[in-house]
Formats: C-alpha cells, structure tokens, sequence
C-alpha cells in the first residue's frame, strides 16, 4: 500500500508540473499576442500622425503661397 502511495505522489507531481508548464506556456503566448497588438497599434497610430502632419504642412504652404500673391498684386 505504501508503494503504492509513493508511485502516485511522483506521478501525480509530475502530472502537477506538466500542468503547470501547460499553463505558463498559454499565458506567454497571451501576452506575446498583446504586446503585438500594441506594437501594431503604435504603428498605424504613428502612420495616421504623420499622414496629419503632411497634410497640415501642405495646407500652410497652399495659405503661405495665397499670402504671396495677393501680396505681390
């Protein structure tokens, strides 16, 4: 009986930690899938700012140029 106990506490700490590593492995691939989305995120926000910025600095040169030619009539 007690051999018994003793094959079925090493199997079942083994059983435990495979668990354990099972367990450890999803919330990696959890946490590698956020910090891609935010990665991702941080891309398209960047593209979207400087896209603004062109946009702003061709507007000021469209005001700046009006400016000059009305100046110049």
């Amino acid at each position: 009986m007690m051999g018994m106990l003793k094959i079925l506490g090493r199997w079942g700490g083994l059983l435990t930690l495979i668990l354990l590593l099972i367990a450890l492995v999803r919330q990696l691939i959890a946490l590698v899938g956020a910090l891609i989305f935010i990665i991702k995120f941080a891309v398209v926000a960047a593209f979207v700012g400087l896209m603004v910025l062109v946009i702003l600095a061709t507007l000021r040169e469209r005001q700046r140029r009006r400016r000059r030619e009305a100046e110049e009539l």
